[in-house]
């Protein structure tokens, strides 16, 4: 029986995508460009821009990846895709983390 737990266990393990694997030290670092919008610790004080404290950093980081492949639009994605442009994936994971770190 246990064997069974093990196998399901580790089947749901390898399902789950890779976390960011970011530096949350790093991206504090980087997120000068971000506060703009999304403001001081990830809050937005416009309510057009989403809050990123707190965010999920897997999905922070899919988020990023996407604006850069141009799979996102409407809203603003264009501004978006002007400001990842010249992030590397690591850029990406760091600011993910960063956000995904702070409190809601």
């Amino acid at each position: 029986m246990i064997y069974k737990h093990i196998g399901l266990l580790l089947l749901a393990i390898s399902a789950v995508p890779a976390w960011a694997a970011g530096d949350v030290t790093a991206g504090r670092q980087k997120s000068a460009t971000c506060l703009a919008c999304h403001g001081a610790e990830g809050k937005a004080s416009v309510p057009l821009y989403p809050n990123l404290a707190g965010q999920n950093s897997a999905y922070l980081a899919h988020a990023l990846q996407a604006y850069k492949k141009g799979e996102r639009s409407g809203g603003q994605a264009e501004v978006m895709k002007a400001f990842v442009a010249g992030l590397s994936e690591q850029d990406m994971d760091d600011l993910a983390a960063y956000y995904g770190s702070l409190k809601p």
